[in-house]
């Protein structure tokens, strides 16, 4: 891989270098993942679902070659998978900030506790292993937000 291609590959995996941040480098991928929600929510539904299947997608195989670059498996700096977690926990839903904020507040939460069967994704290899556990944690979120939407009619 040449250094250009190196370069571009470690940009995406790090969720445009948040990751490099010394502490909590999931949550600043995370906030990644809300400037780029708050583009694409003016979408249609059709259009944010192909973006997002295709983010995951081309994320998943970013993942796995910046796991090579890097020489360790699901390294703290890849942060694509917060970012495509976040786009997934809100897909199809209001795009009001009381939803954004508690979408990215309980995908932390899901991202970082790994409910079952969160934890055993992570055994997948390469980049599926790297994004699994963190698009299951933005299904819960997804999920828990749609329950709390209808239970309390917001």
């Amino acid at each position: 891989m040449n250094k250009f291609t190196r370069e571009v590959v470690l940009f995406l995996a790090q969720g445009a270098y948040s990751g490099r941040v010394p502490v909590a480098p999931g949550t600043a991928g995370t906030a990644v993942g809300v400037l780029i929600y708050l583009w694409m929510r003016r979408l249609s539904p059709e259009a944010y679902a192909v973006f997002c299947l295709l983010f995951v997608l081309i994320g998943a195989w970013i993942a796995g070659r910046a796991e090579g670059l890097l020489g360790k498996k699901d390294h703290p700096s890849i942060v694509i998978d917060e970012v495509a977690g976040y786009l997934v926990s809100v897909a199809m839903l209001p795009g009001t900030w009381s939803f954004i904020i508690a979408a990215f507040v309980l995908f932390r939460i899901f991202d970082i506790v790994k409910p079952y069967p969160l934890r055993r994704l992570q055994t997948l290899n390469g980049g599926a292993g790297v994004m699994s556990d963190d698009i299951g944690a933005a299904v819960y979120t997804n999920l828990v937000l749609r329950i709390a939407s209808e239970v309390f009619n917001i």
